[in-house]
């Protein structure tokens, strides 16, 4: 068994113990991952990045990662696969050549 299949267990398991599948729908999960990703960005507001809480970081973090392994297992969704294949499509968007050291975006490299 993977990390991830792992974590998509015991997510699983922790979700049917409680009943709470019920609210586990991919709308409500798409909406708990962006409320989950505001806390992380509010671990930031008024800082410098450095001086942001690197524990608050990593439980905010948690929680985004949490709905987002979720979201994936309710769609029957291969996290290696999709963020694999992610990584493939951004290289073509972004060729090193072209890409290096630029914050631009791919259509104006």
């Amino acid at each position: 068994m993977s990390d991830i299949e792992q974590i998509q267990d015991e997510l699983r398991r922790f979700n049917q113990d409680r009943d709470w599948d019920q609210f586990h729908n991919g709308k409500d999960l798409a909406i708990g991952l962006s409320v989950e990703a505001s806390e992380l960005l509010e671990a930031f507001l008024w800082k410098k990045p450095e001086d942001a809480k690197p524990e608050r970081i990593r439980e905010e973090l948690a929680d985004v990662l949490n709905y987002a392994f979720q979201m994936a297992d309710k769609y029957g969704l291969d996290i290696k696969d999709i963020m694999l294949e992610k990584i493939r499509k951004n290289a073509a968007k972004y060729p090193v050549d072209k890409a290096k050291g630029s914050a631009k975006k791919y259509n104006e490299l």
